[in-house]
């Protein structure tokens, strides 16, 4: 198999000939791939409009704040609302329609009010009784409500028929006694105030369906609440992740047998900690009222600490954990003698760290980038989907023509509707629009989502570009710290930035795509949980699976397509071409070797996050009696404890990512010296024991390379032909 233009040929399986000039990265280099890099600029520049127009037209208060009927915020400072947080239901019936499934809103009035109702009163009552009665009902009235019209009040709709006594978010207060019997304030049935009787288990129902329209939006704002209590405490521990990581990096850089060693036996330390510790909170819950409900029982729960006292959760987390520590061990049984040559590639590495002290630093940048990317599409996502405006339709309870059509509340009472339908009313739906700029909506929001992942995998590819460039370097000097050039990292993002931008979107486009698509399945899976068509399901499983194994491919092949475009300079597809083969000619290395050190690095940081994890599990969780009234009152514990661990390991994810390009980098260059320096019958300058004396990396793996060749039971696997001549 044979690549090539008619002047030469160029054979995938032919080792790289002897270049003598070859002295490391090229200076003297052009600009690539420049019809992506003018595209991906007009893409830039398209994302920035379509920010500016979302920011123009959203308003973020919709996310924030409920809204009552008139489409007015609850809660908001500085309104007439200001002191009414709460949303009250006319009629919580209504909200077992099957209309709430379909639209997330429930067919009723619905009123901003200071405090929900707590006794029960009708409106024929309060209307006969006193003073203090008609003032009580009239707080849950539309403003201007005068109670000698009785009729005029129910037929307009401007307050309750009757109220009954609330809990939290103004849904009624019910409760199950012994025997199954359902009962709102000690009640089983109650006057549903037009002279009929309401029982308490259809009261249950309509609840459970208007949880459907507000449970989502308390969640959310019960999590923002805890972020704003928390936050200062969640930056603290993504320091110390921060400041850990460092430190573990700056030990691995003069201590890298010993620190990898004490690594694996505190990761086995950690996770064993987490099975006992999940093994007491087992134990302990013995014998508890209500601690042996299954998970299934329990069903979804929005107040997640109610899973923590239940026996089946702590199981789940200690099967998992003995699983993922029975794996562990494994592998390092089976990868033990791999292990010491990872070791001493990571040595190597370290020592190349050490050149280019700065790398280390790096990730800070690739930080901020990164976070400049999530905050311009979170922004822009909010703002898109608050941009919509608000629409009215026509909500009843008997038939009419104009059921569920957009209506003005300003003109509705003297519209035809209401005239056909005298107990229609006029009441917000939802945010949407039917301008132009409504229309085309979700493609604004797609466009979002697809610029996100282009500009995240083009600031991570510029980070890897960066790196293997300032490694590169450092592997190809003859005389170290000589050969290397002043300020590595500086001169790589340079070179990057100046002639391989179009490159580095070419590779980030590719894998966006594959990514959207991903999300697509995603989307449509979850669709389709629903669905009784079980081979709709297998295919939708397949493709899943196989999108998810092509982007970790394309990932892979990317990684070292940047390697080598940071070292000749060429385009994308001629680096990734290069690179692919030359990985295949080196299989075997790639296999055993370069997984191997992947894996001890991932060790490492499952070893910070483990211990950042603990240590904010107990603070939070107020388990540490020391520091109890500093931990912060929060809903959900968990939020900031999930935070923290997401956080810390996207934190020692970037500063291990220096060793991981590193080592990526010193290997594919090792890999390209001996094709190189080895294509010849006569021993190369570059294999003399002069040189291996001076380059350690090159004896490492040399080292190795002779190692493979001498096992009995890969000799045919590796090689055919006799073992070189500088193993001996």
């Amino acid at each position: 198999m044979c690549l090539g233009n008619s002047q030469h040929t160029y054979r995938i399986w032919e080792s790289r000939k002897f270049d003598p000039n070859f002295k490391g990265p090229i200076h003297n280099r052009g600009c690539t791939d420049i019809l992506c890099c003018i595209l991906f600029i007009l893409a830039l520049l398209g994302y920035f409009a379509v920010g500016i127009i979302a920011w123009s037209q959203g308003d973020p208060r919709k996310v924030i704040y409920p809204t009552d009927s008139r489409g007015q915020f609850c809660g908001q400072a500085g309104t007439p609302l200001e002191k009414k947080p709460l949303l009250f239901y006319f009629n919580i019936l209504k909200c077992a329609s099957p209309l709430v499934l379909l639209e997330f809103q429930c067919p009723t009035t619905q009123l901003c009010v200071e405090s929900c109702p707590n006794r029960h009163l009708t409106l024929i009552k309060a209307k006969v009784g006193n003073k203090d009665d008609q003032e009580y009902y009239k707080k849950y009235c539309k403003e201007g409500v005068d109670f000698t019209g009785l009729v005029k009040i129910l037929k307009e709709g401007l307050c309750p028929a009757m109220l009954m006594p609330i809990t939290r978010r103004c849904l009624p207060a019910l409760a199950t006694l012994k025997g199954g019997v359902v009962v709102v304030g000690n009640e089983t049935t109650f006057d549903d105030g037009n002279s009929g009787t309401v029982n308490a288990s259809d009261v249950l129902e309509a609840s459970k369906k208007s949880n459907i329209a507000v449970e989502a939006r308390q969640v959310a704002m019960r999590i923002f609440e805890d972020y704003t209590h928390s936050w200062h405490w969640i930056l603290l521990g993504l320091v110390i992740a921060m400041v850990v990581s460092l430190i573990f990096i700056v030990l691995l850089r003069f201590l890298a047998g010993i620190m990898v060693w004490i690594m694996i036996i505190l990761v086995i330390l950690v996770i064993g900690y987490g099975i006992f510790h999940c093994y007491m909170e087992f134990a302990s819950l013995k014998g508890e009222p209500g601690a042996d409900v299954t998970i299934r029982d329990l069903g979804l729960q929005t107040d997640f600490s109610v899973y923590l006292q239940i026996r089946q959760t702590w199981l789940a987390f200690m099967i998992i954990l003995a699983i993922v520590e029975f794996i562990i061990i494994l592998l390092l049984i089976f990868l033990r003698k791999r292990i010491m040559i990872a070791i001493a590639l990571i040595k190597e590495a370290s020592r190349a760290v050490g050149h280019v002290m700065s790398s280390l630093f790096y990730p800070l940048l690739t930080f901020a980038l990164l976070a400049v990317v999530i905050a311009y599409w979170a922004i822009t996502a909010v703002f898109l989907s608050t941009s919509n405006e608000q629409v009215y339709k026509v909500f009843n309870t008997s038939v009419c023509p104009f059921s569920r059509e957009t209506c003005n509340p300003k003109t509705f009472n003297s519209s035809n509707a209401s005239l056909v339908c005298p107990d229609a009313e006029c009441l917000f739906a939802f945010y949407g629009g039917e301008t132009l700029y409504h229309k085309y909506l979700i493609l604004f929001q797609f466009y979002n989502v697809f610029l996100f992942f282009w500009c995240a995998n083009f600031v991570t590819a510029l980070g890897q570009v960066t790196l293997s460039g300032a490694f590169a370097s450092y592997y190809w000097a003859f005389k170290k710290p000589e050969d290397i050039p002043a300020y590595p990292i500086f001169s790589s993002l340079g070179r990057a930035l100046r002639y391989h931008t179009g490159s580095l979107a070419f590779g980030s486009l590719i894998l966006s795509l594959v990514q959207v698509i991903r999300v697509l399945l995603e989307y449509l899976d979850h669709k389709l949980k629903g669905a009784q068509n079980k081979f709709a399901k297998f295919l939708l499983s397949c493709l899943k699976c196989c999108f998810w194994c092509l982007e970790k491919c394309i990932k892979f092949l990317n990684r070292n397509a940047y390697i080598m475009i940071a070292i000749y300079g060429k385009n994308f597809c001629t680096a990734a071409r290069d690179a692919f083969f030359l990985l295949m000619r080196n299989i075997i290395r790639v296999a055993v070797l370069d997984k191997v050190t992947d894996f001890l690095l991932f060790l490492g940081k499952l070893l910070i996050v483990g211990i950042v994890g603990i240590f904010s599990f107990f603070f939070f969780s107020g388990r540490i009696k020391a520091v109890e009234q500093a931990a912060p009152s929060l809903n959900y514990y968990w939020v900031p404890i999930l935070t923290v661990v997401v956080g810390s390991y996207l934190i020692a994810h970037g500063f291990f990512s220096v060793y991981a390009m590193c080592v990526d980098t010193l290997f594919l260059c090792f890999c390209e010296d001996l094709e190189r320096n080895d294509g010849s019958s006569e021993r190369p300058y570059f294999m003399s024991p002069e040189l291996l004396k001076k380059n350690k990396t090159l004896f490492v793996l040399v080292l190795e390379q002779c190692w493979f060749l001498y096992r009995e039971d890969l000799l045919n696997i590796v090689s055919a032909e006799p073992v070189p001549d500088y193993c001996h």
